[in-house]
């Protein structure tokens, strides 16, 4: 995007605007929370209404050499901006654009490390409290807070039933080397601990909650039902789900023979929305949940934590993958709960879109990302609303009985060939597979290659 078109969009995370040169230490707050966050621009020569009016250019060499001297003087550990000068109509802006730095956290020296460290949030710089310089302190060692060792809980003291019930459903084996692999156990001096990455799938801290509610009106005003959700990280995924499917409209369309019900908004776009919600946001933030609002408009889910610090929404558009929470993005990706990394956002667009919907809203809003799915307008055929209330029992707009009719066919089928003749993904035959075997209705005999499947009549 040209310096043009950012500048029509206004101020942002990497994005500064100045009339006229500021004073030195807002420069150095501004170059330092840039270093720290994903980098920016600080234009000058811009008003406020977004007007281009340009700087005089007497002395613009001095003033580049004064800018160097305030960011090398104030700032440490050293920061090198790019300084430059560029014409639009005739009007000459000046440019200092920084790069994210790799010897975090930057921090103004007069204050130092412990009050000096600037972050940038929305289009604001924000002073960086401690969690925040931790934070920084593990990017700069390229770990992720999920990886980290807690040593205040004993392994032995933890159950960890939901995490082996959900690889017994994919046939998968679970033991304590696979969870060393998978960094949710570290052994330290022959003792096991747990990472905060397995706390956080048993829902074992209080912020692992999912806080979801079903408003009147498009307002926060009245509120018609809440639930709150403190299990597992899979049971919080599946019951979130439920939740809004309750309250969204289901439709049916007769097709030949059959009845397809399908909900107003596509059940993997809101899975996928889910999904990235648990496994992206901010565990460090202990002082918020993932809040999820049903209103008459709009399917609303607000994730603490914004973007990691080194992409911005523009990189998500195109595909640009980074992971916060690097152990939880394994396990999910082990349990096929993601299919490919960087994918999601644009797949959720396509999903909403092939439907009929409007095309979902990803904002980076603060230090949260908020996600809007827009519910359809109410058509002339009446909705036919039902209510899931037992979820475990009930399938949810995904064609079982048609996978139950294949494997009847073929009890050998493998999960490829069901995707390829039911024309949707392995990951979706795989979810579809699992909710048949938490409903009984369907078992495994034998291995993954020589085995089959037996349907169970209930």
């Amino acid at each position: 995007m040209n310096i043009v078109d950012l500048i029509k969009k206004g101020e942002s995370k990497t994005l500064e605007l100045k009339e006229k040169l500021p004073k030195n230490e807002s420069i150095a707050k501004t170059v330092v929370a840039f270093s720290n966050t994903s980098g920016g621009k600080l234009v000058i020569g811009v008003c406020d209404n977004h007007k281009i009016i340009g700087i005089e250019d007497d002395n613009m060499l001095e003033i580049k050499d004064k800018i160097a001297s305030i960011i090398y003087d104030s700032c440490y550990p050293n920061i090198l901006p790019e300084i430059y000068t560029i014409t639009i109509n005739n009007k000459l802006l000046l440019i200092i654009e920084v790069f994210r730095g790799n010897l975090l956290p930057y921090y103004i020296k007069k204050e130092t490390k412990e009050g000096g460290v600037y972050i940038r949030i929305g289009a604001t710089n924000r002073k960086a409290g401690i969690e925040n310089i931790i934070d920084l302190e593990r990017q700069k060692s390229s770990i992720s807070y999920d990886e980290e060792i807690n040593y205040d809980i004993t392994f032995d003291s933890l159950d960890l039933t939901p995490i082996y019930k959900q690889f017994d459903m994919q046939n998968k084996v679970l033991d304590l080397d696979k969870l060393k692999n998978l960094k949710l156990v570290k052994e330290v001096h022959q003792k096991l601990y747990p990472t905060n990455a397995l706390l956080i799938t048993l829902g074992y801290f209080e912020n692992c909650a999912v806080k979801c509610a079903r408003f009147q009106g498009d307002t926060m005003k009245i509120f018609t039902d809440k639930k709150e959700y403190t299990e597992d990280i899979f049971s919080t995924l599946n019951n979130t789900l439920f939740f809004i499917q309750n309250h969204i409209d289901l439709r049916g369309e007769i097709k030949g023979l059959y009845r397809v019900d399908t909900y107003e908004i596509p059940t993997e776009a809101l899975r996928e929305a889910i999904v990235n919600a648990l496994i992206h946001r901010d565990y460090t933030n202990l002082g918020r949940d993932i809040k999820v609002g049903v209103y008459d408009d709009i399917v609303n889910i607000v994730s603490p934590g914004g973007l990691p610090n080194s992409i911005t929404i523009e990189d998500i558009y195109s595909g640009r993958s980074e992971i916060r929470n690097r152990v939880l993005a394994n396990l999910f990706k082990e349990l096929e709960l993601i299919e490919k990394w960087g994918t999601g956002i644009n797949r959720m667009r396509s999903l909403c879109l092939e439907q009929g919907s409007r095309e979902p809203l990803f904002q980076e809003k603060n230090d949260f990302i908020d996600i809007e799915f827009y519910r359809k307008a109410k058509s002339i055929n009446e909705p036919i609303n039902e209510p899931i209330n037992e979820p475990i029992n009930e399938p949810i707009n995904e064609p079982i009985k048609s996978l139950i009719e294949l494997i009847k066919s073929n009890p050998q089928a493998t999960k490829e060939s069901l995707a390829k003749k039911l024309k949707i993904s392995r990951a979706t035959i795989t979810r579809q597979l699992i909710k048949l075997k938490e409903q009984n209705r369907l078992k495994r005999v034998g291995s993954n290659k020589s085995g089959y499947w037996e349907i169970i009549d209930v």
